[in-house]
């Protein structure tokens, strides 16, 4: 079989004091160091409870009677019974059915209420062909439903329920603090409707991954498949790091499944909301990468212009097999490094970017275009 990245939407047929001082295990086989606020105390370091669990969450409690603190660390089905409720199956009617009877031809996915109001982020390619939108919650309840954004550079969308006071599921704070080995946990409907909210585990197995996408993805061998599209990866703690999105597929490979970073799911969310559509900062350039690049070796090779798109950048003189080095003093040698970056900025900012043209090398300030 023909290797290929695969979209996992599916097509169906029907107040106290710890003394500090510990490292916690993090991941299944990582350890992790977690920096908390502390006091010290006659030479003794104390932390309060409470910053324990926020930073690694789990629960503790205080026996006054025998002034202990007993803290029990989040495990797997604690993480799954806290998200689980915020995470919902999303089903519609493929707008191609070609010659399936149109009653049982369905595609559903995942989605992930980041809104008590409703509002549900999932997968672009989840919902981007998809009419009659129907949402059933944890609970078994059934929601109309309505694609209200689509951004398909991210393969993010908003869908929107008419429903109030849902559970939420909290996204983790960025910048992400992850570490390969890390535990986590996907949640979604693989294969069948009939399998909502079905849980599975594993670590981060990758970060930094740049594979057909615009963006950096995480990868994880926890189980995804078809239907996963649009569901948590989640960490220990209990918070959304990613949105899975992709699986890589080829016979005598498995296990290798891709989510958008947090980070990026807020961004573009972030945009959804205010402005109602990403206002992607672009350099008004088409630009190529060196082969080293394009191939995954470790490179500095600078991007080369293939196309001068903008007014703005033809003003600066910037043309065709002009080399791009560094933008915003820092190097760029792959087009993904180039979209993180510019995550930053908003169309009509400027940008500084430094170039070799002509043999010389040069320093410009660049005004962004919407790209």
């Amino acid at each position: 079989m023909k290797n290929r990245m695969l979209r996992i939407c599916s097509l169906i047929a029907l107040g106290a004091l710890l003394v500090a001082g510990t490292t916690w295990a993090a991941g299944t086989n990582s350890v992790a160091t977690y920096a908390m606020n502390a006091t010290k105390i006659n030479g003794e370091v104390y932390v309060k409870a409470s910053s324990l669990t926020n930073v690694l969450g789990g629960t503790g409690t205080f026996d006054s009677k025998t002034n202990t603190y007993s803290y029990t660390p989040n495990d797997i089905p604690a993480v799954i019974k806290k998200v689980s409720p915020a995470v919902v199956a999303i089903i519609g009617k493929p707008n191609d059915v070609g010659s399936a009877d149109p009653r049982y031809a369905l595609a559903h996915g995942t989605g992930v209420i980041i809104r008590a109001d409703g509002w549900i982020v999932t997968n672009a390619h989840v919902v981007e062909d998809m009419s009659n939108l129907v949402v059933v919650t944890a609970d078994g309840k059934k929601y109309d439903a309505v694609r209200t954004h689509h951004d398909e550079a991210s393969d993010l969308a908003l869908v929107k329920i008419k429903a109030t006071k849902l559970p939420i599921a909290k996204m983790a704070p960025t910048p992400l603090k992850v570490q390969v080995g890390d535990t986590v946990v996907a949640i979604g409907t693989p294969v069948s409707f009939s399998l909502r909210n079905t849980a599975t585990s594993g670590i981060l197995s990758g970060m930094n991954r740049s594979v057909s996408s615009a963006y950096n993805l995480l990868q994880t061998d926890a189980a995804i498949n078809p239907g996963n599209s649009g569901g948590p990866l989640v960490n220990m703690k209990g918070e959304v790091i990613g949105i899975n999105s992709l699986k890589f597929v080829e016979v005598g490979v498995d296990n290798l499944g891709f989510s958008i970073p947090a980070d990026t799911v807020q961004y573009v969310t972030n945009h959804f909301f205010k402005y109602g559509h990403v206002k992607r900062a672009s350099l008004g350039l088409e630009l190529e990468e060196s082969w080293s690049a394009l191939i995954g070796i470790p490179t500095s090779d600078p991007l080369t212009v293939k196309n001068v798109t903008s007014a703005s950048a033809q003003k600066l003189g910037i043309k065709s097999g002009d080399l791009l080095y560094k933008v915003a003093g820092k190097q760029v040698s792959a087009i993904v490094e180039l979209n993180e970056l510019l995550k930053g900025y908003l169309p009509g900012q400027q940008v500084e970017v430094m170039l070799q043209s002509d043999g010389d090398l040069i320093t410009r300030k660049l005004t962004l275009v919407e790209g």
